[in-house]
């Protein structure tokens, strides 16, 4: 069986570039705080088994084929359950529910596992794996390529299922904090 590889192979990257060194890990932490970001919660399945976690790391990548770029820390299980099964939502919160996001980021003391699914509306489309009611955007997905990242994996998938709610607003991650954006007059 052969793989294809969407790499490009012939690239040679800058020269003069490739010697300067990188900003240290705690800098580039600093710089990112600065780069607000929807708030999702990463939902999977493995068997019987619902995970999830909230990230920001999510990205569009085309219109055709739909495609999302999603970054997941391989020490979470949701990591495992996704190679696993294949499939994952993305479900972009809205500014309403910052309380799920908590829950789905361990901080909410005693909720943990299957127990975080108690918090908001739950059902599924076509993959089988959660999705949350109230959402301002819903992206139901098939994994097609797992890269590994250093400490993530990022999982491009091919949207199989949507549901939005058209015009609402979403919460954001900014400086450490969750944010909501200002109703426009």
């Amino acid at each position: 069986m052969s793989k294809e590889i969407n790499q490009l192979l012939d690239w040679i990257p800058n020269a003069d570039l490739a010697t300067l060194p990188v900003v240290s890990a705690d800098d580039h932490r600093v710089g990112m705080r600065n780069l607000a970001a929807a708030v999702t919660i990463i939902t999977a399945r493995d068997g019987d088994t619902h995970l999830g976690l909230t990230a920001t790391a999510v990205c569009s990548v085309t219109a055709e084929p739909p495609r999302l770029v999603v970054f997941v820390n391989k020490k979470v299980a949701a990591s495992e359950a996704i190679l696993n099964s294949g499939a994952l939502c993305v479900n972009v919160l809205s500014g309403e529910q910052e309380h799920e996001a908590k829950v789905f980021a361990g901080m909410v003391e005693g909720v943990h596992g299957e127990a975080r699914f108690q918090h908001g509306q739950w059902h599924d489309l076509a993959s089988g794996v959660p999705v949350l009611d109230g959402a301002v955007a819903n992206f139901d997905c098939r994994v097609v390529k797992v890269f590994d990242e250093s400490t993530h994996h990022a999982f491009l998938c091919e949207v199989l299922a949507t549901r939005g709610q058209p015009g609402g607003e979403p919460l954001l991650y900014l400086n450490g904090a969750f944010r909501r954006l200002a109703p426009q007059a």
